[in-house]
C-alpha cells in the first residue's frame, strides 16, 4: 500500500539546487518503497476536462523562462504504462468523470521537477494528469477519490502544487526561511483542519481560513487544488501527516502532505 502525497514544487531552480528542502525530498525518495508506477496531478497542468496521459515516452517541457541554461539542459525521459493508464479510465468512467486521453504532451516542470528528486533515474512509469481550478474542491476530492485503489497496487499518487503560492508576493531579495505572518498562518490553518480531516472546512477554505485570498489568489488557484485529489485518494483511511514545511522568497511554501499510511 503506498500513501498518497502532496508535495510543494516550488520553483524550477529546485531541480538544480542543494538544500534542506531538496535533500529532504532525496530521503523520500530514497527510503519509500519504491511504486511500481507513479500518478501525478500537476499544477502546470490546467483542463477543463480530466486529461490522462498515455504516452510511450515522455518529452520535457520547459514552461518557464529567464532561468540558469543548466535547467533547460535538463531531461526527464519517463516512460509512461498503458495497464495503468486504462485502469485510471475504466475507473473515471465507472465514476461517471468526464476525461480524455493526451497522448502527446509531456512533463511539465510541476511534474518533473518534483520527480527528478526523488527519483533522478527516470525508471518508474509515470501516468501525467491535469487539474481543474473550476471544479469545486468536492469534484476535486471525488476525482481522487476515484483513484484510491491504485494504491493498493503499490502505484503512487502525487499531487504537485503549493499551499502558499502567490507570486506577486514574493520577496526575492529575502531567503533566510523566515515568513510572512499571514502565511504561516494559512498554512497551520489547513494544517489544523486537515490532521481532523475536516471536509467542511477545508472545501470552504476561501471564506474560512485567514489570509485565504493572499495565499491562494485567483491566480494561482491551481497550485493550491491539488491537494484535494491527493486528499481524495486516501479517503478510506482519513489520515494526514505533515512531512516537512519550510518556507523561501518571505512566503513560498514547501509544504509534503501524506496521506494514508503506507503498508
Amino acid at each position: 500500500m503506498m500513501p498518497s502525497l502532496f508535495i510543494a514544487h516550488g520553483a524550477p531552480l529546485l531541480a538544480i539546487e542543494n538544500n534542506a528542502y531538496t535533500q529532504f525530498l532525496q530521503e523520500v525518495g530514497a527510503t519509500m518503497s519504491k511504486p511500481k508506477a507513479i500518478v501525478l496531478f500537476s499544477a502546470h497542468w490546467e483542463s477543463s476536462i480530466q486529461k490522462v496521459s498515455k504516452v510511450d515516452k515522455f518529452e520535457t517541457i520547459y514552461d518557464f523562462g529567464g532561468f540558469p541554461e543548466a535547467l533547460y539542459r535538463i531531461k526527464y525521459p519517463a516512460k509512461g504504462s498503458e495497464d495503468v493508464t486504462q485502469e485510471i479510465i475504466e475507473s473515471l468512467a465507472r465514476r461517471g468523470v468526464p476525461f480524455e486521453v493526451e497522448e502527446e504532451r509531456g512533463l511539465d516542470h510541476g511534474a518533473w521537477v518534483v520527480l527528478k528528486i526523488l527519483y533522478p533515474d527516470a525508471d518508474i512509469p509515470v501516468i501525467s494528469m491535469s487539474v481543474n481550478p473550476r471544479l469545486t474542491p468536492e469534484q476535486q476530492y471525488e476525482i481522487g477519490k476515484s483513484l484510491s485503489q491504485l494504491r493498493e497496487k503499490d502505484i503512487l499518487i502525487i499531487a504537485s502544487g503549493g499551499t502558499v503560492h502567490n507570486l506577486r508576493a514574493l520577496k526575492m531579495t529575502s531567503d533566510d526561511g523566515s515568513v510572512d505572518q499571514w502565511a504561516l498562518d494559512f498554512d497551520e490553518w489547513i494544517e489544523r483542519h486537515l490532521k481532523n480531516w475536516n471536509l467542511e472546512s477545508l472545501f470552504n477554505y476561501t471564506s474560512l481560513a485567514p489570509a485565504a485570498h493572499s495565499a491562494v489568489p485567483p491566480y494561482g488557484k491551481e497550485h493550491f487544488i491539488p491537494l484535494f485529489y491527493a486528499m481524495g485518494a486516501a479517503d478510506h483511511e482519513k489520515s494526514a501527516k505533515l512531512l516537512h514545511r519550510s518556507y523561501r522568497y518571505g512566503n513560498l511554501s514547501h509544504s509534503v502532505w501524506q496521506f494514508g499510511e503506507p503498508k
